[in-house]
């Protein structure tokens, strides 16, 4: 249990942050493909306002998060790596090199202020880069720009110049990053929350980290939660017979209770509260479930499956 105290610490779960700022700057970043589950994911550590000096792009696996701006180091550490990866759907998409390089500018000259997609399409048509707006070339084309430091997407999913940026970190520098986040974890876990190749993760340093003690924390995580997406081999804290339960395919978590770092069952919304489905004993959720409530709106009612 000790090594999951640690990894409860680190997440900010069982010692919650007091502002945006000093969570990030202990996680590193939230998994921000959804903003609902995003907030939800803030909630969870002591943060109910996203507002700061912060950025929603691309960055480990390729995937949305939300990271201080001073940390976007990681999208010139991560952005060509995942831009590589995706140059054979880019071309079946017909998103030639020589189309891609040539939306780079486009993209600094069309993006003045926040667009939708839509409108981002439109502008770039415009200046005589032309996407099918029915398939997912404008998706991919604007990631490819987002891996390279040209534009970001806000929490209303509206696009915009991202400016200027820190030097691209090193491989290192990620790891000490990430095992302060995630606690004791392995080169493994590292290579599959951050995406890249294991060729690049040799000689890693070393990283110490401080006990802990299971401190009775109970934490209502919802889908997408940055905790279990932290590790390859989830099953120290989600028992592998209950694991289909919680991830259920294409990256997709349903929402969950962890009980001092260990996965003890499912929930959602229902009624005026929230119907719990769990993998054993019930736990105590009328703390958590009414502050979850309070941020939510809505009741705190309990059923159980």
């Amino acid at each position: 249990m000790t090594v999951l105290a640690q990894r409860m610490r680190a997440q900010r779960l069982s010692w919650r942050a007091s502002t945006l700022d000093e969570l990030l700057d202990s996680v590193l970043a939230l998994q921000a493909q959804d903003v609902p589950a995003l907030r939800l994911a803030a909630r969870a550590r002591g943060v109910e306002s996203l507002d700061g000096d912060v950025v929603r792009t691309w960055a480990m696996r390729g995937t949305l998060h939300l990271l201080r701006r001073e940390d976007l180091w990681v999208v010139g550490l991560l952005g060509p790596v995942f831009a590589a990866a995706g140059r054979r759907r880019r071309e079946q998409l017909g998103l030639t090199d020589d189309l891609c390089a040539r939306a780079l500018p486009a993209l600094r000259e069309v993006l003045t202020g926040p667009l939708d997609r839509a409108a981002v399409v439109a502008r770039l048509a415009e200046v005589g880069v032309v996407l099918d707006p029915k398939s997912q070339a404008p998706a991919h084309l604007l990631a490819f720009a987002a891996h390279h430091g040209v534009l970001c997407r806000g929490l209303d999913d509206t696009y915009r110049l991202l400016g200027d940026v820190p030097e691209p970190g090193t491989a290192d520098r990620l790891w000490r990053r990430y095992r302060r986040a995630y606690g004791p974890a392995g080169v493994d876990d590292f290579a599959a929350w951050s995406g890249l190749p294991k060729r690049l993760l040799r000689d890693l340093p070393e990283v110490a980290h401080d006990p802990a003690e299971p401190v009775g924390a109970v934490r209502m995580l919802g889908h997408f939660d940055t905790y279990l997406l932290g590790y390859r081999d989830r099953s120290l804290a989600l028992e592998p017979g209950f694991a289909p339960l919680v991830q259920t395919g294409g990256g997709f978590l349903t929402p969950h209770v962890v009980v001092d770092g260990r996965v003890v069952a499912t929930w959602r919304r229902a009624g005026d509260g929230f119907e719990v489905r769990p993998f054993g004993d019930r736990p105590d959720l009328r703390r958590e479930a009414a502050d979850l409530g309070r941020f939510l709106g809505v009741g705190a009612d309990l059923t159980w499956r």
